[in-house]
């Protein structure tokens, strides 16, 4: 049976990351896994070497650099002691949150782009755990973009929390979001470990195709049966609407269903090395209101 042993949770300041440590380590009690927290802090830059370089108050994440600081070289050495503090911050509540679980665990501090950083500790991982991007936060524009970097530039799946609310269960009424595509099946395959201990699990097929690249004479009834196979307990069915979207589909059926994982494939491609999602991966990583697992 496949099962997370190494878990990569990416660690930052926002209000939001004491829930997805605290999500990252109940998953490794659950399947007694090594949980390797990583925080990644830019490399500052200051333009210059005039007075009005260093603007007065000038913020750092939740710190200010004291106005006084008018060199660059002052400026720049206030910028790293603001980083490192905010890294401490973070380390603590990793090391507090893993301490009452009782798990081994990894603390991995790094400077330099983000995105790129998490990547290459990812490839090393089973599951990467990252934060949606809180819209209204402070710093959040950097970061907002890095579960796609994460989903289209890793191969490995990837759990993605909100930013808001609280997750007390994860993965016992899961939703699995089904067109019988690549990235589905991929999705499908790596939450296997969660679907073999979930109470309930709903295979959701929405405006199924028809012919032979379809979902089937019953849409999601195969995949269901597949599941079966591996001790799932999954039931199929289906949905048509041509005047709603799909992805606010999937968020009114987690709703009714009190679902607590959604599981999906993610869709996109790279062009002119932009990444470009598919609609429905974009809405939900936007909208999302439970824990959703993507692979692409």
């Amino acid at each position: 049976m496949a099962i997370f042993k190494d878990l990569l949770v990416v660690v930052d300041d926002s209000a939001a990351c004491a829930g997805r440590l605290d999500l990252a380590v109940r998953l490794a009690v659950r399947f007694g896994a090594h949980v390797i927290g990583l925080y990644v802090y830019e490399t500052p830059v200051i333009a210059g070497y005039a007075r009005t370089d260093v603007p007065a108050g000038l913020r750092v994440g939740n710190s200010i650099v004291p106005s006084y600081l008018v060199s660059r070289a002052e400026a720049l050495e206030a910028l790293r002691q603001a980083q490192h503090e905010m890294a401490g911050r973070a380390r603590e509540l990793f090391r507090k949150q893993a301490e009452v679980a009782g798990i081994t665990t990894e603390w991995r501090a790094r400077e330099g782009d983000v995105g790129r950083i998490a990547m290459l500790h990812a490839r090393y991982a089973d599951l990467v755990i990252v934060g949606q991007a809180d819209p209204d936060a402070a710093g959040s524009e950097s970061l907002r973009e890095i579960p796609q970097q994460l989903l289209l530039g890793v191969g490995r799946p990837i759990l993605a929390v909100p930013y808001t609310g609280t997750f007390r269960t994860i993965g016992e009424r899961v939703l699995v979001a089904w067109n019988a595509s690549r990235e589905a099946t991929r999705a499908v395959n790596d939450a296997l470990p969660l679907l073999q201990t979930a109470t309930q699990v709903t295979v959701l097929a929405i405006n199924p195709r028809d012919g032979v690249s379809g979902e089937g004479e019953v849409p999601g009834a195969d995949l269901a049966l597949h599941l079966s196979r591996h001790g799932v307990k999954a039931e199929a069915s289906w949905l048509h609407a041509d005047d709603v979207t799909v992805a606010a589909l999937l968020l009114s059926r987690l709703a009714d269903l009190q679902a607590d994982l959604l599981v999906m494939g993610g869709y996109g491609h790279s062009r002119m090395r932009e990444i470009v999602l598919g609609g429905v991966t974009r809405e939900i990583l936007q909208a999302m209101t439970v824990p959703t697992l993507l692979s692409h």
